[in-house]
């Protein structure tokens, strides 16, 4: 089950008493990953524990260095498994953190292979250590479907995580599937301006849009994130937060999805890719040689102050140099 936006706004007020009363104690400790500034010329190593972070070259968009305040970082795993090992640690430290600061913990889903890199958070000893109560769950975007069909996101997100931890269903924020894209996207803003407001979602000071803890997003094989896609003209959107695309090149057509000043509001982002599939757009976006002409969506994901972490496998970075 889930809040659908649409009773989301309009309840959203009632959270707040939520998030300032007594908190539940902190879950146990994590250990964390190692924190180093990324550099330019990848060097790439792996092994069968978690890899330690790797240079990797700086993103940018419009032809612009990522701000001061940003960091980019590069993990590389032999195995899924090992990545998701350290995807739930590294998970759960944010959790453990953002829960003792803010008394909340925004986490941002998308589709895809992203649900089943999760699988660690479900079991022991995260299930029990986490506390799940200060979670409030998102999709960086959703196909315009019924929650029960094929193709949701939301319906993905379920069978694989959401239902084996939990998280209070009024935390977990679908769409209002009866509308339609349009409205979609509409309510769904709407859900998280009430938010905002609540103190429920941080908003950055830097860009005026809303500053979620930790965006988990996935990329696919042409480079797009969200239903942000190659080309599309909503690569360009810089007002709304949440818009809607009627003509996705990958069915279903119909999804609404962040835009871009959303995404790179993030005080966290964690890209995972596997698989020689998507080897040419991660060389692409963490090649020394990046242009700022014809940019992947991939590569227009840029945090303004904040950090993002590529957890990647050695297919999916076998096209790097300096492997």
């Amino acid at each position: 089950m889930s809040t659908s936006v649409s009773a989301s706004a309009a309840a959203a007020a009632a959270l707040l008493p939520i998030l300032t009363g007594r908190r539940s104690p902190p879950a146990s400790r994590v250990p964390g990953i190692s924190r180093r500034r990324i550099g330019s010329n990848p060097r790439l190593f792996s092994s069968s524990a978690p890899s330690p972070v790797l240079p990797a070259a700086a993103m940018a968009t419009d032809g612009a260095a990522p701000d001061a305040g940003s960091k980019n970082k590069l993990l590389v795993f032999d195995t899924k498994e090992d990545l998701a090992v350290s995807l739930a640690k590294y998970t759960a430290e944010l959790s453990e953190k953002f829960a003792a600061e803010r008394g909340a913990f925004t986490v941002v889903l998308s589709g895809g292979s992203l649900i089943d890199a999760l699988s660690k958070l479900t079991e022991p000893p995260y299930l029990e250590s986490v506390d799940w109560s200060k979670w409030h769950v998102f999709w960086v975007d959703e196909r315009v479907v019924p929650k029960n069909h094929e193709d949701s996101n939301y319906k993905l997100a379920f069978d694989g995580f959401l239902s084996k931890v939990p998280i209070p269903p009024g935390q977990v924020y679908a769409i209002n599937d009866a509308l339609s894209a349009e409205g979609a996207a509409d309510d769904y803003e709407a859900c998280l301006k009430q938010l905002v407001k609540n103190g429920v979602i941080a908003m950055s000071a830097a860009t005026g849009f809303p500053r979620f803890d930790l965006q988990l997003l996935g990329m696919g094989p042409d480079g797009h994130i969200a239903s942000l896609f190659p080309g599309h003209p909503l690569l360009n959107e810089k007002e709304r937060w949440v818009t809607y695309i009627k003509d996705s090149p990958k069915p279903p057509p119909e999804r609404i999805t962040f835009t871009f000043p959303v995404i790179n509001s993030s005080a966290y982002i964690a890209m995972v890719v596997t698989g020689a599939g998507k080897a040419g757009p991660v060389q692409k976006a963490l090649s020394d040689k990046q242009t700022s002409s014809d940019l992947l969506p991939v590569e227009m994901a840029v945090l303004h102050d904040g950090e993002f972490t590529w957890f990647t496998d050695k297919p999916a970075v076998s096209m790097l140099q300096n492997k």
